[in-house]
């Protein structure tokens, strides 16, 4: 019998597997058009889910009473989507990962200004650490600055995506080959059950004791890009990718450690 940490750990591992696996095919499906791409992610994302939910809550399971946030959930989630797609396609796939292990670093700035966070020195350090990283990456100059590298760190919206995806209908869909079909589908349901999966990991296990299990998604990234792509990473990126991993690994303690002492005074008072 697993323990409830080591629940968390397989999910989280899982989670990693089934969304690498979304990544290589996206990657693979570059003769398809990206809004076609989206349709398969969000259509049968949506089917897997039908499956899940509680026979007696099927009528007002996905109700909701805060739509508002519900749309901007849904708009940034399309717009985070579309941009990791279209990095992959034109990136190297451990590029892409790299880059896409910075979110907690714009987190972090964005609190500052939409909640009024206090930041310390700590956290400030960890996000020059992170952004160098990014930096060291990029490779950023007015002759070389490639548009793509930005996509990845733009980062209830499978419905979302499913219908906003019919809009692009008349730049031309192509009709899939069975298989094709077959792997696009993937797409949507690897994305379904990652999803699922790192929702169970955070319910089972802290986020702090699964949260470095995230960059197996790095190793996977190099594995698959060497094997099918003949993409070798660069020594930096590999520098710039450590940069970043160090940079959110001191965020995420940092914010234990808050925890803690809210929770410790909490108990005092």
């Amino acid at each position: 019998m697993l323990s409830k940490n080591q629940l968390g750990f397989l999910y989280m591992f899982l989670s990693i597997c089934a969304f690498s696996l979304m990544d290589l095919i996206v990657k693979w499906s570059v003769d398809y058009p990206i809004g076609q791409v989206l349709f398969f992610r969000g259509f049968f994302g949506i089917i897997f889910y039908f499956f899940i939910i509680p026979k007696e809550r099927f009528h007002n399971f996905y109700k909701t009473q805060r739509p508002g946030l519900h749309a901007l959930r849904c708009g940034s989630g399309l717009i985070a989507l579309i941009a990791i797609f279209i990095a992959l396609r034109q990136l190297p796939l451990a590029t892409v990962v790299s880059i896409s292990f910075a979110a907690p670093i714009f987190t972090t700035i964005l609190s500052i200004f939409l909640l009024n966070e206090k930041v310390g020195i700590f956290r400030w350090l960890a996000v020059i650490i992170g952004f160098v990283g990014i930096l060291i990456i990029t490779e950023p100059g007015i002759t070389e600055l490639n548009i793509y590298y930005i996509f990845p760190i733009i980062f209830c919206f499978s419905l979302a995506i499913t219908l906003l995806s019919f809009l692009t209908i008349p730049q031309g869909w192509v009709m899939p080959t069975l298989n094709h079909f077959i792997l696009l589908s993937l797409i949507g349901i690897f994305g379904g059950v990652a999803n699922l999966w790192l929702s169970q990991s955070y319910k089972f296990s802290e986020v702090s004791l699964v949260t470095p299990l995230k960059y197996l998604a790095l190793v996977f990234a190099i594995i698959f890009g060497y094997f099918i792509w003949d993409e070798i990473p660069t020594f930096k990126t590999l520098i710039g990718a450590l940069l970043v991993i160090v940079s959110t690994l001191i965020i995420f303690r940092r914010e234990i450690y808050r925890k803690k002492i809210i929770t410790s005074r909490s108990i005092n008072d």
